[in-house]
């Protein structure tokens, strides 16, 4: 049977440790649990720790780590996505998804024909958000490192700060992709709901990346990155 697991952003060690807040609710007020139940719970260092609840009360749940073990490992190939945003459920999906199939880091883009506009308060929580899913992904999945989600950016700060040793934009009318020599870093340029310009795919194409498609049909923004990354992890990565 599979252990509940969970986040905490905080570090662990073995011993006894009061839960966050957040954690504590969920384990207590939302799954039920009682003191006895066996938990894993990982702090995104890569370690994980097995251990019992000792104390489950309505706003406070306490825990005694009993075991430390080495996490699930991070995939050889660090990939980098930058996604184009997109609305509500299209970005979570993209992040959920990408998360399950390890990617390293990923950074919303704000290009030409993105419709969603982030400032402020609102970008705040929207990265918060983000985060979160990232942490259910690795909770699901069995990660043992979150990735990190970066605040969005244009698309030309985002390429100017690229220095992966691969770099390929996803474009429906560019030659298939073709086998490249094994990388240890990847950089993946995906376009949102109305998909990148012309004018877009050049700027990238002069950055270093290189233009290819994954297949006959034309696939949505939040399809492309789960293709596209289980491409990459069967082809240089631990799949």
């Amino acid at each position: 049977m599979r252990l509940s697991r969970f986040f905490i952003d905080a570090p662990l060690s073995l011993g006894e440790h009061d839960l966050p807040e957040a954690q504590a609710h969920y384990i207590g007020r939302v799954l039920r649990m009682n003191a006895g139940d066996a938990v894993q719970l990982f702090d995104g260092s890569g370690e994980e720790f097995l251990g019992e609840l000792l104390e489950v009360g309505k706003k406070t749940v306490r825990v005694r780590l009993d075991q430390a073990l080495p996490g699930q490992a991070e995939s050889p190939l660090r990939i980098h996505l930058g996604q184009g945003l997109s609305r509500g459920e299209r970005m979570d999906w993209a992040i959920q998804k990408a998360t399950e199939l390890g990617v390293d880091t990923i950074t919303p883009i704000v290009s030409e024909r993105c419709e969603v506009r982030l400032k402020d308060e609102r970008a705040d929580k929207r990265l918060a958000h983000w985060r979160q899913v990232a942490i259910s992904a690795c909770e699901q999945c069995g990660r043992s490192s979150v990735p990190r989600i970066e605040p969005p950016v244009t698309l030309g700060e985002w390429l100017a700060a690229r220095d992966e040793a691969l770099k390929l934009v996803l474009h429906p009318v560019a030659e298939p992709l073709v086998s490249h020599a094994r990388p240890t870093s990847l950089a993946f340029l995906i376009g949102p709901e109305g998909g990148l310009s012309d004018a877009e795919v050049e700027q990238a194409k002069g950055s270093g990346f290189h233009a290819a498609r994954l297949g006959p049909r034309v696939l949505r923004t939040e399809t492309a990155p789960v293709v596209a990354l289980a491409v990459a992890q069967q082809l240089w990565g631990d799949f």
